[in-house]
């Protein structure tokens, strides 16, 4: 195996091992997010457009900090955010019986 592939193959693993800890870290925000759905009155508590900006802001200069990219990690966690959204709404109106 050359000295590239040697590095891309480890370079994957790590990736593989981050992944892993990403899917992790998200089944447990998913189950906090199920968590609120029943403790919000309406379709625009859900949405929580000021929550929402609030998050964005904190992430970008959490990414900064980190060295990360501040418009990629916010283009990650909006996609990120409106399949949360998406997904509670589903559940708040399993609840509701909207």
């Amino acid at each position: 195996m050359t000295e590239t592939a040697s590095a891309l193959t480890e370079i994957r693993a790590r990736i593989d091992e981050l992944d892993g800890e990403l899917v992790g870290l998200l089944a447990r925000r998913e189950a906090l997010v199920r968590r609120a759905a029943p403790l919000k009155g309406d379709q625009q508590a859900v949405r929580a457009p000021d929550r929402v900006a609030q998050v964005v802001a904190r992430v970008r200069a959490l990414a900064s900090d980190a060295g990360a990219d501040p418009d990629l990690v916010e283009r990650i966690y909006r996609g990120m955010i409106q399949e949360f959204i998406d997904m509670e709404t589903v559940e708040h109106h399993r609840l509701s019986g909207d």
